[in-house]
């Protein structure tokens, strides 16, 4: 160890030098060490509350998903089940599964469109959960993609939908024939997506999702990606990332702000 001494000052006077820069370095060295102690102690508490949560995510039971949710599905404002079909597949088992004879059938003219379905349980929807429901069947349809803003919508009873096409035409998966008169309702593009009070997620009509989510973010057509809208839904709302991708439709959209 080299030592430095002054020569213009005694042996007493640099030793007393050297002993007040040894009492600095102790003190320093012991904020060091609580400082060290301290930071030890905050990473511990803060491990200890990870390891409680990841625990505490293991032990709680997942939800119990209904079979509503394997489709596109939304609560009316006045309490009815809707729901529709994401694709071909699902637009067939909506319709052949799902439709029972007092329930409402809603589709568009445009090429590709859904099959959405008031379940009406015998009740009778009053004009906000139809224009809901004509909502959302534009809204899910290829017009959203297109960027449209409004869309004509009809609806027709179950027993006029019919997989019994024309002389000389095929009807593919997820097509239908539909026979009789048809009542047609013009509709906005527009939807929200919010978690219900069970913790569902679910994706529909602002004036459904308003009437049974605390937590909501509406959406329109635009030029973002599903899944970076998805992302800044999640941060608004909570519930879960896939879910929310799920909810929305396909073609991109713009997050509406508050």
């Amino acid at each position: 160890m080299r030592i430095s001494l002054d020569v213009r000052k005694t042996p007493e006077q640099n030793a007393a030098e050297y002993y007040e820069k040894a009492k600095k370095a102790k003190k320093k060295l012991e904020g060091a060490r609580k400082a060290l102690d301290a930071s030890r102690r905050k990473l511990e508490a803060l491990q200890k509350a990870q390891a409680a949560e990841q625990q505490k995510k293991k032990e709680a039971p997942k939800q119990e998903k209904k079979w509503y949710e394997k489709l596109r599905w939304f609560t009316s404002s006045e309490g009815f089940l809707v729901i529709g079909g994401k694709d071909a597949t699902s637009n067939e088992i909506v319709i052949k599964k799902h439709t029972d004879a007092n329930d409402i059938v809603f589709h568009t003219d445009m090429a590709g469109s859904p099959f959405f379905v008031i379940k009406t349980e015998g009740k009778i929807p009053g004009e906000a959960t139809m224009q809901e429901t004509a909502q959302a069947t534009a809204s899910y349809s290829r017009a959203w993609r297109a960027g449209l803003g409004l869309l004509e919508v009809f609806h027709v009873a179950p027993e006029q939908v019919s997989k019994t096409a024309r002389a000389g035409e095929y009807m593919g998966k997820g097509a239908f024939m539909i026979y009789g008169k048809t009542n047609y309702v013009s509709a906005e593009l527009r939807l929200a997506v919010g978690v219900t009070n069970e913790g569902r997620v679910m994706g529909g009509p602002p004036q459904a999702v308003k009437a049974n989510c605390a937590k909501y973010a509406e959406v329109v057509p635009g030029r973002d990606k599903t899944s970076d809208a998805a992302k800044r839904i999640l941060k608004r709302i909570g519930g879960d990332l896939d879910s929310i991708i799920a909810a929305l439709p396909a073609g991109g959209c713009s997050v509406r702000n508050k």
